[in-house]
């Protein structure tokens, strides 16, 4: 079988996983056994529509696939990264907006289950740290709301900060998130860079921009878990390669601040060890120290994340959770990464697996994402919840071949066009 063939082998199979999911979730749901998720395998319901942010999202996507090849390998490296933020924000932008400004912005972070619906009665910070752990489980009179439950107090208390330092409501909230998580299209080439192929850290750049998830990174809280945890890691390869102090500092008070923002998070320490066997260096003290500082403060003012962990297990099968099948969701979620990653991740997982050394980092992705789906912890939503593991599957991106990339960058935008236009997300 040809390169080329294969490729497109690789592709289809994955995009026939996500039609086999549809069909075998719709069977299921007929035969009275529910998977439990609108529009399975995705948390949605089946709407076709458009809005305000679907001519933005062709003017972007157009622009991105004609000029932004020639650009990001021509560019200045500066210059590239400003113009990366700056279109991967727009990106993240217009497809929130496809659902309006109020649903698709506004409106996201408000509803009952969301963090903003108990932002006023979060009480002072000290009480709500100590007392955090003792609401997570559910059906007592102050338990805690889903997401806030779900998760460590650390992605409640940025909330709770924008909150207190007069950025109230959902826009501003949602304004922060998508913000934060356009830092993952600068953060991944940054690393890539630092570890030695600024080639492929170019090449990258638009697959980055257009990328699929985007469609859920502006509109959860997952986004800014993105920004955050992809900012982190790309502080930890400038710190290994360059012995930069500062960054390692950095990058240790963010990968720590990472792990209190999601449970999930702490497999973040895979592609933090893939970034450490791509540079061929020991874990540097200063990452070590920066993650410490974030552990005892949170301890000493009185959140124990084991404790926090425990609860949530407790919380997470009180829920839907105990409901929906682990023999589906198991390979199902599979099926949500083809699409938030979109199908050239595939090809670029397939080509990573040939050359292991140079796809290092979206193999340590992929490990990560098998990881998560294979604890049962992870069942439905991880077209969300996975996001900032996705988006490393793209940092293969140089493995494919460079006759067939703008046409695998069509494919990415395509992908997310379509999912946001026939599908009402939620999230």
């Amino acid at each position: 079988m040809t390169p080329r063939r294969a490729d497109l082998t690789a592709a289809g199979a994955a995009l026939a996983l996500v039609a086999l999911a549809s069909a075998v979730a719709a069977v299921l749901h007929l035969s009275g056994r529910s998977v439990h998720a609108s529009a399975a395998p995705f948390t949605a319901v089946w709407r076709p529509h458009a809005g305000p942010g679907t001519p933005l999202t062709l003017i972007v996507a157009a622009s991105v696939i004609r000029y932004g090849p020639r650009l990001a390998a021509t560019l200045p490296w500066r210059r590239l990264l400003l113009s990366t933020y700056g279109a991967a924000f727009a990106w993240i932008v217009a497809l929130a907006l496809v659902d309006g400004w109020q649903r698709g912005v506004a409106g996201r972070l408000t509803t009952r289950h969301e963090y903003l619906s108990q932002v006023a009665g979060a009480g002072p910070v000290p009480t709500l740290l100590r007392g955090f752990a003792n609401r997570i489980a559910d059906f007592q009179p102050d338990s805690w709301t889903t997401h806030v439950a779900g998760h460590p107090p650390g992605a409640f208390l940025v909330f709770v900060g924008l909150d207190r330092i007069g950025l109230r409501g959902g826009a501003w909230a949602a304004c922060v998130c998508m913000a934060v998580a356009a830092l993952a299209a600068v953060a991944v080439p940054v690393t890539l860079r630092a570890l030695g192929s600024e080639s492929d850290a170019r090449t990258a750049v638009p697959f980055l921009v257009l990328f699929p998830g985007a469609v859920w990174l502006g509109v959860s809280a997952d986004g800014l878990f993105t920004g955050v945890a992809a900012t982190g890691l790309a502080l930890l390869a400038l710190c290994v390669t360059r012995r930069a102090v500062l960054a390692g500092l950095a990058a240790g008070l963010l990968l720590g601040f990472a792990v209190y923002l999601s449970y999930g998070l702490t497999l973040l320490g895979v592609l933090a060890l893939g970034v450490l066997l791509a540079a061929r260096r020991l874990p540097p003290w200063p990452v070590l120290a920066g993650a410490g500082i974030v552990v005892l403060a949170f301890t000493l003012a009185g959140f124990w994340w084991i404790e926090g962990y425990q609860q949530v297990t407790v919380r997470y099968y009180q829920g839907i959770a105990r409901l929906r099948p682990y023999g589906y969701w198991v390979w199902a979620n599979l099926a949500l990464v083809v699409v938030s990653a979109g199908p050239a991740s595939a090809v670029m997982l397939r080509r990573a697996a040939l050359n292991p050394r140079r796809g290092l980092l979206a193999l340590a992705a992929l490990t990560a994402i098998l990881l998560a789906d294979l604890s049962g912890f992870s069942k439905a939503e991880v077209e969300r919840i996975w996001l900032p593991f996705l988006v490393w599957l793209l940092a293969g991106a140089a493995l494919l071949a460079p006759a067939t990339r703008r046409g695998w960058l069509i494919a990415q935008a395509a992908v997310a066009i379509l999912v946001n236009h026939l599908l009402l997300t939620t999230w």
